[in-house]
Formats: C-alpha cells, sequence, structure tokens
C-alpha cells in the first residue's frame, strides 16, 4: 500500500559552495518544483555531488540560498545542521550507497528511521520498503556488504524512505552498476516518486537513463549550470548535451 505524503519544493539561488580555498560552484541556481523530478546532468568532477552535499549540510556554501517549502513553510537551509535539514523531510541517497557493512539489511534500513516524525509510523513505513523490494524483505538478515551492488542500492533507497521524505536526493544513482541494474534502479525512483508523491532531484551521468524518467533538467559543467531545459525534450534535442555526452 502506497503511503503518500505532501510534496515539497526547491529554490536555489546563487549558490557559492566548495571545499577550503577551491571553490566549485559558480552562482548556481536551479529549481525543483512540488511533485518533479528534476536531473541534474554532468560528467564527473563538474560539482554534482558538491550541489547536493550543499543542500543537505554536509558542505557549508559561501554564497547564495537553498530554499525548501515544507507543508507551506519556508526554510532557508544554508547554515542549518545536517540532522535539522533532514528532520524537515529531506533525505539523501548518497553516491556508492554508504551503507553499514556489517549491519543487516533490516538494521540499515532501521538507521533511517531516527527523525521524530519517522519514528511514529516506523513498522508501517519498514512494510512498506519491503513490499517495494521484496528482495529486502527476503534477506531482511543478510549482512548488507554481502550483497550484489543493485541489492545494496535498493536497501539505500531503503534507508532513505524510512525518514518518511518530502524530498528525496538521490546522486548518482548508476554508479558502480551493471546496465540492467542502472535501468531498473532508474525505474523504481520513477516507481516510487509517482506512487510516494515525492518531489526528487537526482545528480546523474547517465544522461540516457535519467531522461526517462526526467520532468526537465539542468546540465552543470565545471559548477556552473550551463543549461536549463524546460522539458525532456529540451534536455534530449540540446546541442550541449549530445556534445558531452554522445560526442556529436
Amino acid at each position: 500500500m502506497w503511503l503518500r505524503i505532501l510534496a515539497a519544493s526547491l529554490t536555489i539561488t546563487s549558490l557559492e559552495a566548495g571545499y577550503g580555498a577551491v571553490r566549485i560552484l559558480h552562482s548556481v541556481s536551479l529549481r525543483v518544483g512540488e511533485g518533479e523530478t528534476v536531473a541534474l546532468l554532468g560528467t564527473n568532477g563538474n560539482g554534482k555531488s558538491t550541489l547536493m552535499k550543499s543542500i543537505i549540510g554536509m558542505v557549508r556554501p559561501t554564497g547564495g540560498s537553498i530554499v525548501a517549502e515544507i507543508d507551506g513553510a519556508r526554510h532557508e537551509l544554508v547554515g542549518m545542521a545536517t540532522e535539522a535539514i533532514v528532520d524537515l523531510g529531506i533525505a539523501i541517497v548518497p553516491e556508492g550507497r554508504r551503507l553499514f557493512p556489517r549491519l543487516s539489511v533490516q538494521e540499515n534500513l532501521l538507521m533511517g528511521a531516527f527523525r521524530k516524525a519517522a519514528r511514529t509510523k516506523l513498522r508501517q513505513n519498514l512494510d512498506f520498503c519491503f513490499e517495494v523490494f521484496p528482495r529486502l524483505a527476503e534477506r531482511r538478515t543478510q549482512l548488507a556488504g554481502s550483497m550484489s551492488g543493485g541489492e545494496q542500492q535498493m536497501v539505500a533507497l531503503g534507508r532513505a524512505l524510512m525518514s518518511a521524505p518530502r524530498l528525496l536526493l538521490v546522486d548518482e544513482p548508476s554508479v558502480g552498476l551493471a546496465p540492467l541494474l542502472v535501468s531498473r534502479t532508474i525505474d523504481k525512483i520513477q516507481e516510487l516518486k509517482d506512487g510516494y508523491g515525492l518531489t526528487v532531484l537526482m545528480a546523474e551521468q547517465n544522461f540516457t537513463e535519467a531522461i526517462r524518467i526526467a520532468d526537465r533538467g539542468y546540465v552543470i559543467v565545471h559548477g556552473s549550470i550551463e543549461f536549463e531545459a524546460e522539458s525532456r525534450d529540451s534536455l534530449d534535442n540540446n546541442a550541449l548535451i549530445r556534445s558531452l555526452y554522445m560526442g556529436e
């Protein structure tokens, strides 16, 4: 049974961020509307993960704003601690999954349910994860580190869902997966978005897979947004994207 929730929106304006003296993001602006799936496209090293970490509070921006609107209330995320951002209903599936390999599947999932709103519906959310990912129900006692890459990605997605999010950030879901598993993972993100009422920002370098589920998107190059597409078709037919991804 799907557990539909109220969606959220995200607006980033003139964001500057980096690591020490090295600036990675240069006046980045983008928006993710309520109930949308927006793709952030770019090859390795162009700032996708830095932007995701800035949204969730793991990197402290040096300028600009990140505003999340949740349940009709506006929240400036810049300056907030990561745990406070998660407590608003914002969850991230990090690049590389970042599971606890010596904990079981179920224990990893429960690690995602620490925020108060999620703890009150822990059993309901756990049952939901096992409904969405039947494979995890079958292997709930298996150590996460002994699972395949595709199965670990399921655990990472499930762990994020255990926090009962309004806004889901997915960072490079295709990394380390075989092509068939990439397609299945992307399909599952779409299924979750549609059934759960999520707003999704997905950073991805696999252009072909990303545009299958994106409502629209952005291309980031050397830390700057070089192109904003207002539709899936405009993503598919953009000259910059064809140059970056197809060698045209």
